[in-house]
């Protein structure tokens, strides 16, 4: 039995809430539960999507812009940080100052209702993020919607393992460990919202299904860490 909701408006402000709630440990439980992987993972995930200088790009549910952080780095980019979070959204703006980054826009607003013209964005990326949407096929028409012709969508996202082994150790670490260790730091539900999260999500086929659906193409997905985290990329 599920304890969270995990479609439509309650689920969507149940996601605003905690992280909200968990924004000042975020970053160090990011990189402490997953023993640092996720810097990997991000780092392949970015470069999927073969930015180039001078592209616009969109990075919804950014959190504290670690991915935005980071391809701004490597590429001269025009980048906005979009998230439902007004706590996470300050962390980003302090890390703007830390970092001695001017010009990445930070903004508080909704994947499933774009505050963007049609045809702005040449990348769309959106990181751990899906899953938290309230109406995941709807934030996919958007992301349709805003990209121009010939756009690239990046998706990184925790999928079920295919591989039953690695899916039961998987399983054990995401229902039992996580929570309790997350639970020295944070008093939040956020870390058992996590693993059921993943449970009720849509499978790698049904999400390219939906991509599908929606008029993406080129779609493609590659497994990182026994299929833990998938990188899926799509054009429009």
């Amino acid at each position: 039995m599920n304890e969270f909701s995990h479609k439509g408006k309650s689920k969507k402000e149940f996601v605003k809430y905690i992280f909200n709630d968990i924004s000042s440990t975020y970053d160090f439980l990011n990189h402490f539960l997953s023993l640092g992987i996720d810097v990997l993972w991000r780092r392949k995930f970015i470069k999927s999507l073969n930015f180039s200088d001078g592209d616009k790009v969109l990075d919804v549910a950014t959190g504290t812009g670690d991915v935005a952080f980071a391809i701004r780095r490597k590429y001269n980019t025009d980048i906005i940080g979009l998230d439902l979070s007004v706590n996470m959204l300050e962390i980003a703006k302090k890390k703007l100052k830390k970092f001695k980054i001017d010009d990445i826009d930070f903004i508080e607003g909704d994947a499933e209702n774009l505050p963007f013209d049609d045809n702005t964005f040449d990348k769309i990326v959106i990181s751990y993020g899906l899953r938290n949407l309230g109406d995941c096929q709807k934030g996919i028409e958007e992301f349709h919607r805003v990209l121009k012709p010939g756009g690239k969508l990046g998706i990184l996202e925790f999928l079920q393992p295919q591989s039953t082994i690695i899916a039961k150790i998987f399983k054990f670490y995401f229902n039992k460990i996580l929570p309790r260790v997350a639970s020295l730091f944070s008093n939040s539900k956020a870390y058992r919202y996590l693993p059921e999260s993943v449970e009720n999500f849509m499978s790698l086929n049904e999400l390219k299904v939906l991509l599908k659906e929606v008029s993406f193409n080129n779609i493609s997905s590659k497994n990182m860490s026994f299929g833990i985290t998938t990188i899926i990329n799509a054009n429009k």
